[in-house]
């Protein structure tokens, strides 16, 4: 597997390794800069930039019930590949002989890939839910969500943070997670939607299962992401329950499946307004909740404001961090697409 992932990641650098006495990192040379962007583009994909700004479109430019989907088995894979990480405790791949092109999550252990993962049932989660609300050709999606995931999965393997068991493993177990819980979409579907308790039991599972994280005895970034990603999920369900009780859920109306939006001039433009408002007003809400709520959280175990290792800290990280994106959870389904209607943006 190293062998493999050594070759394929030649194709497209040259490496300098130098020992690892002198304390130099291994050097590279770009040779394919198309590839290469194209790969750093694709491991962008599973990070919090994209599904701040991207996700969202789904429920501003395509159908709200969609989106739901997506972020319920996006928040389920995720939380289970995140904890396998955590008690498997398997290493990413050695460097040298690989180049590690990304080093904000090189303490995370390396199996499964949960960028894989996440590639996996955003792709599929879509393609299996899409038919029996939109008018497309299967085929056309199904290389879609191929093509994607194998971007994904590559660019892994090119930023030398995965082996290529890591990434098998990813998307083998995200494959069975959506095989296994398909049967069910519509009734958990019915249950986030109908049930009086929904608003309440979701968000404080999914807190708990943010304080129940395995602990470990060095700092990981996966504890956070996992409340990040648990957050904003916990955010979208009571959000889109709100919805459902006011009667204004923003889905397509007619007979479904409806045709898929004409892109024209008008169309590119309203869409590219929604895109702007709405990631504006996303990230406007994250900093603000994120400066509050640390701000509230220092205050209350009296750390020190300069003090920016703090928000390691359990009792820190969890809570601010959940706060947080609940709070973009909720104005991503509740409060963007109104903003659009008043703006004549929808």
């Amino acid at each position: 597997m190293s062998l493999f992932r050594h070759l394929v990641s030649s194709c497209f650098v040259f490496i300098h390794v130098y020992s690892l006495q002198d304390g130099t990192k291994p050097q590279y040379e770009v040779r394919n800069w198309l590839l290469h962007i194209l790969f750093l583009f694709s491991a962008g994909l599973g990070h919090e930039i994209f599904y701040i700004t991207c996700l969202p479109c789904i429920h501003w430019s395509l159908d709200p019930f969609l989106c739901r989907r997506l972020v319920n088995m996006w928040g389920l894979v995720m939380y289970i590949g995140q904890v396998m990480k955590d008690l498997l405790k398997l290493p990413r791949p050695v460097s040298p002989p690989v180049v590690k092109l990304e080093t904000r999550v090189d303490a995370e252990y390396g199996l499964p890939s949960t960028h894989a993962m996440a590639a996996t049932s955003i792709s599929f989660t879509l393609l299996f839910s899409a038919p029996s609300r939109l008018q497309f050709q299967f085929e056309v999606g199904l290389l879609i969500a191929v093509t994607l995931s194998s971007l994904v999965c590559l660019s892994r393997l090119y930023t030398g943070m995965h082996s290529v068991l890591d990434v098998i493993c990813g998307v083998v177990i995200s494959a069975v997670i959506l095989l296994l819980t398909y049967p069910c979409w519509e009734t958990l579907d019915h249950l986030q939607l109908h049930t009086r308790i929904s608003p309440i039991a979701v968000p404080a599972l999914l807190l708990f299962l943010c304080y129940k994280y395995p602990d470990l005895d060095h700092y990981s970034t996966t504890r956070g992401d996992t409340t990040t990603i648990l957050g904003a999920c916990a955010g979208s369900s009571v959000g889109y329950w709100v919805n459902e009780q006011l009667g204004e859920t923003f889905e397509p109306q007619g007979t479904l499946p409806v045709p898929l939006p004409t892109l024209t001039a008008n169309a590119l433009a309203l869409c590219t307004g929604r895109f702007l408002v709405g990631v504006v007003a996303l990230v406007g809400t994250r900093q603000i909740v994120k400066t509050t709520s640390l701000h509230v959280l220092y205050s209350w175990y009296r750390v020190p404001k300069n003090d920016h290792n703090a928000r390691r800290r359990k009792e820190i990280e969890v809570p601010y961090k959940f706060t947080t994106y609940t709070a973009v959870g909720l104005v991503h389904s509740i409060l963007t697409n109104r903003i659009f209607v008043l703006l004549g943006l929808l």
